[in-house]
C-alpha cells in the first residue's frame, strides 16, 4: 500500500518498504486548459549532490542531454524526455538503483521545469494534478507518493522531491519549493 506524503514531510525508505533496492521516479502532471499560443514541455532533471550541497560535477546532472550518472553502473538514468505531457500517469521517469549509488553521493534532488518559460509565458501556475511517486522496481509497487496541492503563480522551476542519506539509510523529503528563473534557478543553488 502506497504511503502520501504531505509538504515538507520526510521518511526513511527502509522503513516504507524494507528491502528497497531499486525503484523508479515517476513525474506525472497535466496542463490546465488555457492556450498560451504554444506547447507546454516540462523537464524532469536530477541533481546528484555532495555532503556539501553542491553538484559534485557537471556530469552528475542527469537530464534529457545526460540520460545516464557518469559511475560504471549508471545508479541514476533517466528514461527519457516526454514533450507533451500527455497521457495517464507517468510523464517522466528516473530510475535509481540504490545499491549502485557511490558513497560521496548524499542527496539526489528531483526538479521539474518548463521549456522556455519565459519566452513562451508559461508558469506552473497552468499546469496542475503534479505528482512524484516512487515505485519499487521489483515488486512494481509503489511506495511512496506525494501530490503537489499548491499553486505555483508565478514559479518555472520546482523543488519536486529529495532522495537524501541519513545515518547510513536513504529518506525521501516532500519538498515542492517553486523557484522563479527556471532551471538557471537551481542550477545557481547547487553549482560549484
Amino acid at each position: 500500500m502506497s504511503i502520501s506524503l504531505n509538504k515538507g514531510q520526510r521518511i526513511s525508505l527502509n522503513k516504507a518498504h524494507p528491502g528497497l533496492k531499486a525503484a523508479f521516479v515517476g513525474l506525472g502532471w497535466d496542463v490546465k486548459q488555457v492556450d498560451t499560443g504554444k506547447d507546454f514541455d516540462l523537464d524532469v532533471s536530477v541533481f546528484m549532490l555532495g555532503a556539501n550541497e553542491k553538484l559534485i560535477g557537471d556530469e552528475y546532472l542527469i537530464f534529457y542531454n545526460n540520460l545516464k550518472s557518469p559511475d560504471p553502473g549508471h545508479s541514476v538514468e533517466h528514461m527519457g524526455d516526454n514533450l507533451t505531457g500527455e497521457g495517464e500517469g507517468d510523464d517522466e521517469v528516473v530510475l535509481v538503483n540504490f545499491t549502485k549509488i557511490p558513497k560521496d553521493v548524499q542527496k539526489l534532488v528531483f526538479v521539474v521545469t518548463i521549456h522556455e518559460a519565459d519566452a513562451r509565458g508559461q508558469n506552473f501556475g497552468q499546469v496542475e494534478n503534479a505528482f512524484v511517486r516512487l515505485v519499487d522496481v521489483q515488486t512494481k509497487e509503489e511506495v511512496l507518493r506525494y501530490d503537489l496541492t499548491e499553486t505555483y503563480s508565478i514559479e518555472t522551476a520546482l523543488i519536486i522531491t529529495e532522495i537524501y542519506r541519513k545515518d547510513e539509510e536513504w529518506r525521501m523529503s516532500a519538498v515542492g519549493s517553486g523557484y522563479q528563473g527556471g532551471l538557471q534557478a537551481i542550477l545557481n543553488r547547487y553549482y560549484n
